[in-house]
Formats: structure tokens, sequence, C-alpha cells
């Protein structure tokens, strides 16, 4: 029996060749056809639309866009759909709110379908390399069953228990993400403006103890101006405003998840959607040089910076 892959996106797609060049049968269909040439060129079979999926595949991965691409590709809300996914697994490995993903299970569930929520940490790159980071959450037996297919994804897999547990730690790993690549790109920032080298900044960082994988591959970006997509910043921003939801249903508070959320708005809002997310860089400078006294982009303050009055930052983005 195949197994099925849905979306073929930046992710989707490098993940699908891992599993074809793993030798797992594959039939795979994406919404935009030429997303599927690799696919086939590696061996795996195109099918003509998400039904065809099902009818060849015991189990389905889904690594879609958001919330309506699932219910479409699942034909969700619909007759079709228990049919659909009745007596299948349903890997689901997209990024979407917890509630949405507990509702999913259930009505899979009722359907006669089984349902593992398997959102994934890490980029293109490690999607590439295969190295991405797996966390696991749905029946025992399901989870355990799921593993072996998902190995040539991943470097590691962890189990985090019941649906939407992995997609809250997924939310956890994200919120500290976010926020360390903000203030890295703020950092840059900070020393372009001052007239410093940024290659030693570089350097510096990555002698130091802050250094890590993320700060390795961004810095460099940042260095370059390469704003070259590993993770959108439209992505990065739906992952942020899931994540403040999830933080004001529990009532939490979020302070640098929320500036963060602002500066992602205000990068897509000038047109940075499908750059990296390196590109809040632009919302940085673009509050720079609204401000009086400040320099030009890539330029030096004259003089010492000035101190600016507080900004109210609202706990509730919108």
């Amino acid at each position: 029996m195949y197994t099925g892959f849905v979306g073929l996106g930046v992710m989707g797609q490098p993940m699908a060749l891992n599993l074809a060049r793993a030798g797992t049968p594959l039939v795979v269909w994406n919404r935009t056809a030429a997303a599927c040439d690799p696919l086939r060129s590696a061996g795996a079979e195109v099918a003509a639309g998400p039904g065809e999926v099902f009818d060849r595949a015991d189990t389905v991965i889904l690594m879609l866009a958001d919330e309506t691409a699932v219910d479409a590709v699942l034909a969700r809300g619909t007759a079709d759909f228990a049919a659909r996914v009745a007596g299948h697994t349903v890997v689901h490995m997209g990024t979407v709110s917890p509630q949405y993903s507990a509702g999913l299970r259930d009505d899979i569930r009722s359907a006669g379908g089984r349902y593992v929520e398997a959102p994934v940490s890490g980029s293109r790159v490690p999607a590439e390399q295969g190295q991405l980071v797996v966390m696991l959450a749905g029946d025992d037996e399901d989870v355990t069953a799921v593993r072996p297919l998902l190995a040539p994804l991943c470097r590691e897999q962890f189990d985090c228990g019941s649906v939407p547990d992995a997609l809250l730690m997924k939310f956890s790993v994200n919120l500290f993400l976010i926020t360390l690549v903000t203030g890295l790109t703020e950092a840059f920032h900070f020393a372009d403006r001052h007239g410093l080298d940024q290659r030693l900044l570089r350097n510096v960082l990555d002698a130091g103890p802050m250094a890590s994988a993320v700060s390795r591959v961004k810095a460099p970006k940042l260095l370059a101006r390469d704003f070259a997509v590993q993770a959108a910043a439209t992505d990065v921003l739906k992952n942020n405003r899931l994540i403040a939801e999830a933080a004001r249903q529990a009532g939490l508070a979020s302070p640098l998840l929320d500036i963060c959320h602002t500066l992602f708005g205000e990068t897509v809002a000038q047109g940075h959607g499908g750059e990296d997310m390196v590109a809040v860089l632009h919302a940085l400078e673009s509050r720079t040089d609204g401000a009086p006294g400040h320099g030009s982009p890539g330029g030096r303050l004259g003089g010492r910076p000035r101190p600016e009055p507080d900004r109210a930052v609202s706990s509730h983005p919108r």
C-alpha cells in the first residue's frame, strides 16, 4: 500500500522527496501541479486529486498551509468526508490552532479513521537534510505505527502525549525561535547603525555563549541582507498569531511575543511576507528611519543615539 503526501510547499516538497528517496512507495498531490514534478522524477506517483491519494494510500501525511486547506483536502463538512478518512491514518504535520486539531481528531475518529498530530521544528534547510524534529501526539498504537514512516524526515521524534499537546509543544519552541531571531536581527540593526563591523559581530557571537545553530544560519543572512526564504515572514506571523491566541485563552502574559507579532505584521504589510523571517529587519529599519534624528538605511547615526519616548505595547495583538 502506498503512503500519501499532500502539500508540497517550502517544507512539504523536501519532506516528500526524502520519503521517496528512502524507498517509501509514495503517491502525492499538490494544488499547484508543477510542485509535483520533482516527486515524479524521484519515483513517486502523482494523483489527479486528493481523493485519489486516499483511494491508494492507507496513511496520508498532510503538510498544508492552513485549516481551510486541510478541510478542503479531507472534504470535511461534506458527505465525502467519512468515506475519505475511514480506515485511514491521517498524519497532520502542519500548524493549526490546538482547538482545530482536537476537533479534527474527534471527527476523524467518529468517521472510523485514525489521527496523529505531528508538527515539526525546523525550516527548509533541515527539511532538505532530513534533520527536522517531530513532535507526536495521538493514541499510543497510532503514534508507534507512524514512527518508522517519519524516520527519513527527522533526526529525532518526541512523544508529547494526547492531541493537541504536540502543537502546544511546537508553539513553546516557536515562541523561543521567533523572539530569538527578532532579537538577533535587532542586534545586527543596532550594530549597523552604530557603524560597527557586522562581520566582527558575527564572529564575536559565534565565539561566545550565545551562539546556536539558529544564529549560525541567520547571522550570515543578516550580514549579506539575504532574504531568500527558509521560514517565510508570513508563516512566522501566522505562527505568532496562533501562539498569541493560545496564550490569551490560557490567561498568559506574552509581552515579547506580542511585540514580535507587531513587527512581523509590519514586515508583511511592507510587502516582505514571502521573504525569510530575518526580513523583520525591514520593520526595524522603517521604525528607526521614521523617528526624528535617525540616519538612513545602512548608515550610521550622527552622534550618540537619542533616547526615545516609551511606546505602549498592546498585550492583545491584532
